[in-house]
């Protein structure tokens, strides 16, 4: 759970502008609901077109798309709007996924993406995000992608991390619960990989490979680092730590991570297979499926 700062009401600066496409906007809705009206002041466009009228003549620090449109027509007005407004963050809310939508949208540096219904917990989260990180829109670039393999460059930041988690599960089609255990341990991992590796250095970065077959996920983590062994990790210290947290987790409760390798085990629990390189520095899970769907 993120900490927040002092707002930007108590730091004496003006709220944030946040703009909702909304077609009904005298209704309010479960998103409206997300907003911290101290922090914010949210505005509403009738639909994609007024948003970017709008945006044109004021700056928004974060907009929101409707989830009546598709992907391909936010990314589309995403485009049109980086022309004059490049750094605006837009969240893509949509009812209707299609094969490639989570690729348009990290390649057109969507600042998010969720599929309704809303998790709200994580729709909250990167909304505070919003407010708190001011460089935001080089942290995540892709180097190669098709529908079933994409290789991004994800900088060592731990806000960048959430943002990377998130497109992640919007790809799994994973039964609840288990798409949020294999989010959980491939977040533990580039974790690792940013702290250990890259020291959460904003200046180095990740690589992150993510393939996906008929029968399997792999996601595959590069770390800049020099690499660990194995027989550093205490095993015997922190197997029963790893079986608490792991139930906490589940239950939604906030708990404290415990060091000396806990990521490692977390992840190992909950995919099939975690493979590592001989220097350490590039981790491979791997999830087997019964069906697949395209990225």
């Amino acid at each position: 759970m993120l900490v927040s700062g002092p707002t930007p009401v108590e730091k004496g600066h003006p709220r944030r502008k946040a703009l909702l496409i909304e077609p009904s906007p005298q209704t309010p809705n479960e998103v409206t609901g997300l907003f911290d009206e101290q922090v914010w002041d949210v505005r509403y466009a009738v639909n994609n077109e007024n948003a970017l009228r709008l945006a044109h003549a004021e700056a928004f620090d974060l907009i929101l798309t409707n989830a009546k449109t598709t992907c391909t027509e936010d990314v589309d007005m995403l485009r049109k709007l980086r022309v004059v407004r490049p750094h605006t963050r837009v969240i893509i809310l949509t009812k209707e996924w299609m094969p490639g939508d989570i690729l348009k949208a990290i390649r057109n540096h969507a600042f998010s993406y969720f599929t309704m219904p809303i998790a709200k917990a994580d729709l909250r989260d990167l909304i505070e995000h919003a407010v708190e990180e001011p460089v935001w829109d080089d942290g995540i670039e892709t180097i190669q992608g098709t529908l079933q393999h994409v290789v991004l460059a994800v900088r060592c930041d731990l806000k960048t991390l959430d943002r990377l988690t998130q497109f992640l599960r919007e790809s799994l089609f994973l039964p609840p619960q288990e798409s949020e255990e294999v989010a959980l341990a491939f977040r533990e991992i580039v974790m690792n990989a940013m702290e250990h590796g890259g020291r959460f250095d904003p200046q180095k970065f990740v690589e992150i490979a993510y393939l996906r077959s008929k029968r399997m996920v792999m996601c595959r983590v590069k770390d800049p680092g020099e690499g660990f062994s194995l027989d550093e990790i205490r095993v015997a210290e922190i197997t029963g730590p790893l079986v608490d947290y792991a139930e906490q987790t589940r239950g939604g409760k906030d708990v404290e991570l415990p060091a000396c390798g806990l990521g490692i085990l977390i992840a190992q629990k909950f995919v099939d297979e975690l493979i590592f390189s001989e220097k350490g520095n590039e981790a491979f899970l791997i999830k087997y499926l019964s069906l697949g769907k395209g990225v």
